[in-house]
């Protein structure tokens, strides 16, 4: 059997577009020959959906629209994922076309994402099918990797997903697949979706493994695509791209994720607010990548704390990109601003008063220009500062959209380095090689009070995406003062994290999702 696997972006809400998208993979899959086409989990609807799931005018929509596929299948079969309504709730449901019409539904058992959870309502799990005088086993979303004993009589299982991407996660995933389908001894597709939606961005390389486990399809990451795997043609096994890898596919999902962010919402120029260091450098990249550089602007704000080479990199930096900016030194507007506080704070001793006024004229003049030109305001955070509180609420948390406030400080050099390498030093060495800083004290520098970076993110990575106690990671050989400090910093800044701008996820751990603490909160371990 030929079956077509269909690798499309859909957005959340936009049912007629979405169907018509399918429609068009099933034209085309036809005059390919496929016998056999599917489509990803909640293709139809789009997801997260959230409370659209609620909707009951929402979901008769999807069904309505599934009908209107359902008569293009001349001549071919059809799996489309779709949001289901039961009796007892919306299910995340794989339809069955054939002839025309829509023979079942197979619904998802296990409802492990928290985007789906109290939206979905678990179904029955997956179901065998004869299709096209194929016997196959349907299988929704997570069900895949609970999946045994298959009956005997089925030659290949089908897994419609909707899997987000994540460092790592890929290998793992095919990993799974390679073994159920080497246990099993089926062969076994799996058709997953790409694009942004919101925080998440999904990955795409959907792919087939041969009843001997191996490897003979992967599709494009973080591209739409449709392909033919033969059940009955030979094939040269493939192999998934190695850990070194890693960076290349960081940068394709925060391009994705950032492009898709922008245009399912509306918008078409992003505003940058550039400081000279190796956050808003990469961050500026990213928008001219998925934007176009006739859509990014950038603001420089220097204050007297500013060293001048700084500026200097960024202007460099700008010019490298061939975007549009303009200097807006802000010491008039600093100076003002204090002297206007003196009767309420009076001449204290200079602190973070003085520093984080500095970080939030920075925002108002940026959200001047958003509000003035259209140009939507990027936050340029990491997760390094953001887990330790290293940032200003209303100042640099600000923004509509963070592409890179997932990614620990040592990965937004990896990403910096890798950009380097992808388009010939655009951003300047200095940058790269200057220690990092806040500037908003003279000679400030973020060693004055923290470990180098390599070593804070180690520790933060078992303490985040491992879950580890502050006992174990001591035990591991790291000072116990500094964990205990880490810790500290960390858990005393949840209030900060909860008022972030959306943060695309690229990590299996990130705040506000897969992490989530009690703001109010009097627990010490």
């Amino acid at each position: 059997m030929k079956i077509a696997i269909a690798q499309l972006n859909y957005t959340v809400g936009d049912i007629d577009g979405n169907a018509s998208k399918i429609i068009g993979a099933i034209q085309k899959a036809r005059a390919l020959g496929a016998d056999l086409v599917v489509f990803a989990e909640q293709a139809i609807s789009g997801t997260p959906a959230f409370d659209l799931l609620r909707k009951t005018t929402f979901l008769e929509l999807c069904e309505d629209a599934l009908v209107e596929i359902a008569s293009c299948c001349d001549d071919i079969a059809a799996i489309v994922g779709l949001p289901l309504l039961t009796t007892e709730g919306t299910v995340s449901a794989a339809a069955l076309i054939q002839d025309r019409k829509v023979l079942r539904y197979v619904g998802k058992r296990h409802i492990t994402a928290r985007r789906e959870m109290g939206f979905l309502v678990s179904s029955k799990g997956y179901e065998y099918a004869t299709i096209k005088g194929h016997r196959c086993a349907i299988v929704v979303g997570d069900d895949l990797s609970r999946m045994h004993d298959c009956d005997r009589s089925v030659e290949t299982i089908l897994s419609i997903n909707a899997r987000r991407y994540g460092k790592g996660t890929m290998t793992q995933r095919y990993e799974m697949m390679r073994r159920i389908a080497f246990v099993e001894g089926k062969n076994l597709v799996l058709a997953n979706q790409v694009g942004g939606s919101t925080e998440i961005v999904y990955d795409g390389t959907s792919g087939a493994i041969n009843r001997r486990g191996e490897l003979c399809l992967m599709m494009k990451n973080f591209e739409e695509d449709l392909q033919i795997f033969d059940t009955d043609a030979p094939a040269r096994p493939v192999t998934v791209p190695p850990l070194s890898d890693r960076t290349r596919l960081v940068h394709g999902a925060a391009v994705c994720g950032l492009r898709d962010y922008y245009l399912k919402n509306g918008y078409t120029k992003a505003a940058v607010g550039l400081s000279g260091g190796i956050d808003s450098a990469v961050v500026a990249c990213l928008a001219v990548e998925a934007l176009g550089r006739e859509n990014v602007r950038a603001l420089l704000m220097p204050s007297r704390f500013s060293p001048e080479q700084s500026v200097e990199d960024a202007k460099e930096l700008a010019r490298n990109l061939g975007i549009e900016y303009n200097v807006i030194p802000i010491n008039e507007i600093y100076g003002s601003v204090v002297d206007t506080l003196k009767p309420v704070i009076g001449g204290m001793e200079f602190d973070s008063t003085e520093e984080n006024i500095q970080t939030r004229i920075r925002t108002v003049l940026l959200m001047a220009l958003q509000n003035k030109t259209g140009y939507i305001l990027l936050n340029s955070s990491n997760k390094s500062e953001n887990a330790l509180g290293l940032c200003t609420l209303y100042g640099d948390t600000a923004g509509s959209f963070s592409p890179t406030g997932d990614l620990y400080k040592t990965e937004i050099y990896d990403l910096a380095r890798y950009i380097n390498r992808v388009h010939e030093g655009v951003i300047p060495e200095n940058i790269l090689r200057k220690e990092p800083s806040s500037e908003l004290h003279p000679d400030q520098k973020d060693s004055d009070i923290l470990p180098p970076y390599e070593v804070v993110d180690a520790v933060l990575f078992r303490m985040i995406e491992e879950g580890q106690h502050r006992e174990e990671i001591i035990n591991a050989g790291f000072d116990s003062e500094m964990v205990e400090r880490i810790h500290s910093m960390m858990m005393r800044n949840e209030k900060k994290r909860y008022q972030f701008p959306p943060v695309l996820r690229l990590s299996t751990c990130a705040f506000g999702h897969e992490r989530l603490m009690p703001l109010t909160n009097k627990y010490g371990d």
